[in-house]
């Protein structure tokens, strides 16, 4: 019989956020180093923003960002071109049994956060926010 579990997962584990550190740090080293031998991914400076897993640590999508914030396809075609022995010297480094399939993708934070910066700079979002009332965080309202 099957243990009915009253709670709900609410994001990544413990293990799959060390897991996607480890695969993080090692890429940006390969990366900065020029351990590939790819003339045109060596070129391109390169950030690795973040990497997720999945629950059974079978795929690792890897967010970059190209610096200068351009040459996107170029990026992610390189990458792709090389994932094969950047997987084999990540699971290596990293001392995981099995390396995960690398994806990468265009990290897309950095263009949220200017957009978000242009909402606010808005005159009628800035007069909605001068107009909204002052409230301390975790306070009731009074009810008198």
């Amino acid at each position: 019989m099957a243990k009915n579990k009253s709670y709900q997962k609410l994001g990544p584990s413990q293990r799959q956020l060390k897991v996607g550190e480890v695969i993080r740090r090692t890429l940006s080293e390969i990366l900065a180093r020029d351990e590939i031998h790819d003339a045109e991914l060596n070129r391109i400076s390169i950030t690795v923003s973040e990497v997720t897993t999945s629950p059974d640590l079978q795929i690792a999508t890897v967010y970059v960002m190209p610096l200068g914030g351009n040459l996107y396809d170029e990026t992610i075609a390189a990458l792709a071109r090389n994932k094969g022995q950047m997987r084999s010297i990540v699971g290596r480094r990293a001392g995981l049994k099995f390396a995960p399939d690398l994806r990468f993708r265009i990290d897309e934070t950095f263009d949220r956060i200017d957009s978000t910066r242009l909402l606010f700079d808005r005159e009628e979002v800035r007069r909605d926010l001068d107009a909204a009332p002052e409230q301390e965080p975790n306070s009731t309202p009074n009810i008198d």
